[in-house]
């Protein structure tokens, strides 16, 4: 496959096309921050939301996650994943910019909460299934690893500065009419992504049905000894964090009685991990591999949030908890995803990445709402505060699938199995 811009090995700092796309992914990923904040705040101090429901409402938002399989299939026999890419991002403004219309009119319910989440899950996955096989026809094989920390650095920045930034606009324009800056920046990506010249290459013809695309896709995925190893860290670790983070913000808010700012505050200032964590990974990856680096990106990742259950005296100590507890595990999932996503990326042959990334994805993320409804349940049944613990130490389990895998001798991307 060619790429659509030529970078030295290693690096992608001269790809002009890779840079727009990177801005892309920036400033959707900041508009992301505010939702993730704004959507159950929405749920827990405009509707009186339960913990149960809190928990749902997080679920609906990975459940079309479970249809992964199916889309990465039907991608797979489409030739222009940018056109995908751009519909994706058009159709979650839409849904977006349906909250602040519905509130100016006085007419917010959690229905309409739980189909905004449903349909901009829908969105996610679309873009999802279409973006490994788009990604790499930017960036040549040797700046994976590059590629991944510059778009991860801007993810870990608009967790720093993200939530301080929806707090703020929670606050001064309520929480619906601050979701209207996430849907502008779905349009910003959909425009900027139009701009990218097309280079890419026709799909080989296929003449196999959608279930056996399905099939073959969920073999590989199960067969591959990296890709079966990596599917199951990340499947474990989403499963237990997700359990923790779907209460996050009702803990924060009815427990340690923090305010939309203050939550913002702690969050965007452990979410400086996350940066730190971007910056340092390719030196890190360098000094001791791809596979020890990820072994222990997976095990920093779910470990401190058990340390969430300590909240307690002032206001200041419970945001520095919050923020020491965030930075920790922003540098843990950044040193994970990095590698991971660059090694997965490595060993999946060019024509499966749609089916590949659908089978991968239905199970990694579809045990997100799994995760989400469980925290809800025990949050109600055994109380915050257990729940929290529960998962930070259950959570640092996922790291055994890489231990006892190929992935702890990966010492570069050339020495994958």
């Amino acid at each position: 496959m060619s790429a659509v811009t030529a970078a030295p090995a290693g690096t992608v700092r001269t790809g002009r096309h890779f840079r727009a796309f990177w801005l892309a992914q920036t400033i959707s990923q900041f508009g992301d921050r505010i939702t993730e904040l704004a959507l159950p705040l929405i749920a827990v101090t405009m509707l009186a939301a339960t913990p149960g429901q809190v928990g749902l409402l997080t679920a609906l938002i990975w459940l079309p996650y479970l249809f992964g399989m199916f889309v990465g299939a039907w991608v797979d026999r489409r030739t222009h994943k940018r056109r995908l890419l751009i519909i994706a991002d058009l159709a979650r403004a839409a849904v977006l910019f349906s909250l602040p219309v519905a509130y100016l009119l006085d007419m917010v319910s959690l229905t309409q909460m739980f189909l905004v989440a449903v349909l901009s899950g829908a969105g996610a996955v679309l873009f999802s299934m279409a973006y490994p096989s788009f990604f790499v026809t930017l960036v040549p094989s040797a700046a994976y690893i590059d590629a991944n920390s510059k778009l991860s650095l801007s993810r870990a920045g608009s967790f720093v500065a993200g939530p301080a930034l929806g707090g703020t606009l929670i606050q001064l324009l309520t929480a619906p009419v601050a979701l209207a800056a996430d849907a502008l920046s779905f349009l910003g990506s959909a425009l900027l992504i139009r701009r990218i010249p097309a280079g890419e290459a026709p799909p080989a013809p296929n003449r196999s049905s959608t279930r056996a695309l399905i099939r073959d896709g969920l073999a590989l995925l199960l067969r591959h000894r990296v890709l079966r190893a990596a599917l199951g860290a990340t499947t474990t670790v989403n499963f237990f964090t997700f359990i923790a983070s779907a209460l996050l913000v009702l803990y924060a808010s009815r427990e340690l009685g923090l305010s939309a700012g203050a939550i913002g505050l702690g969050m965007g200032a452990g979410a400086l991990g996350g940066l730190a964590g971007a910056a340092l990974a390719p030196r890190v990856t360098r000094a001791i591999g791809v596979g020890r680096t990820a072994i222990i990106g997976t095990a920093l990742f779910p470990a401190p949030l058990a340390l969430l259950a300590l909240g307690s005296g002032p206001t200041w100590a419970k945001i520095a908890l919050l923020a020491a507890v965030e930075f920790v595990s922003s540098v843990g999932v950044m040193l994970m995803d990095i590698n991971l996503n660059a090694l997965i990326t490595k060993v999946t042959p060019d024509d499966a990445r749609g089916r590949t990334a659908g089978a991968y994805s239905t199970i990694n993320y579809g045990i997100r709402p799994l995760g989400a409804l469980i925290g809800g349940w025990l949050g109600t049944t055994i109380g915050l505060r257990p729940t929290l613990v529960l998962a930070g130490l259950a959570g640092v389990s996922a790291a055994l699938w890489l231990i006892l895998s190929p992935v702890r001798a990966i010492t570069t991307l050339n020495d994958e199995p």
